[in-house]
């Protein structure tokens, strides 16, 4: 056989990404995006809407428990990289929709590698984590958004990200979710419907890291990039709209303002790479 015809071999860079297989899945099915294609709409019939995950984090699963000490483990160390995904079984893992807040005592973490997760979301607290340089949720397809706060992140310069799992995904271009408006005067912001705004809690301003209250929550999308990979669709919470006004241009190709999503929003069109 020739040089030119020898078959080349590929290094299979996530082989010491994933954790143990078991009898059963790691990640639950999810259809929220992958339906969505850049269909020619009948009349003024446009994709259907997207909502949020509504799944809380079962916090007495053993996958939580360990997890929880995984992130002790790593803040006492001082390691510069986290896989705790490797540490548990399909079923644990699979138990997993959500980091724990302690990732913020992970400052020395360079590397945040979430290979398959059946994450839904990310917590406000991945924005302490500033050593962060790469991020690695990749196959995390129930992963479709993630908190403004880690624009905090600003040494953030690798993400490998399933971005057809993305809202807005220039790929695709499945809508956002409809955000809620105002809350209640009287509503308890750290207990939160996930199914509602995002997540279970907001402690504070995603913008200034200021005291928000219910009267003078905004909750807004945006698109940045966030690394020089990819550019990822953020919920920002923020406690006025002097902080949502001080918002910096979205990336170019995507919608250029802040909005409260719902297939009413005009993404561009799909399948092209914005520039």
């Amino acid at each position: 056989m020739g040089e030119e015809t020898k078959p080349r071999v590929f290094p299979n860079r996530w082989a010491d990404a994933v954790g143990p297989a078991g009898d059963g899945p790691s990640q639950d099915r999810c259809d929220c995006v992958a339906p969505v294609r850049p269909a020619r709409p009948v009349g003024n019939a446009g994709p259907g809407p997207t909502r949020f995950h509504a799944e809380r984090q079962d916090t007495t699963a053993p996958g939580w428990l360990r997890l929880l000490e995984l992130v002790e483990e790593a803040a006492a160390d001082g390691r510069e990289e986290f896989k705790p995904l490797v540490e548990l079984s399909a079923g644990e893992r699979r138990q997993v929709v959500t980091l724990p807040p302690t990732v913020a005592k992970l400052t020395a973490v360079k590397s945040l590698v979430l290979y398959g997760s059946n994450l839904v979301r990310i917590p406000p607290e991945i924005g302490a984590m500033t050593s962060l340089e790469s991020f690695g949720p990749y196959t995390s397809y129930r992963l479709h958004w993630f908190p403004y706060e880690i624009t905090r992140c600003r040494a953030l310069r690798y993400s490998t990200v399933s971005t057809r799992a993305l809202y807005g995904s220039y790929k695709l271009r499945p809508p956002f979710p409809a955000l809620a408006g105002a809350a209640p005067e009287d509503a308890d912001l750290g207990d939160l419907d996930p199914g509602v705004r995002g997540g279970t809690a907001i402690r504070s301003c995603s913008v200034c890291d200021g005291p928000v209250t219910a009267g003078t929550l905004r909750q807004v999308w945006i698109s940045l990039w966030t690394s020089g990979a990819d550019v990822l669709p953020l919920l920002v919470n923020a406690c006025s709209t002097a902080c949502v006004d001080a918002l910096p241009a979205p990336a170019k190709g995507y919608v250029q303002a802040p909005h409260t999503g719902g297939p009413g929003v005009v993404q561009p069109p799909a399948g092209r790479m914005p520039r």
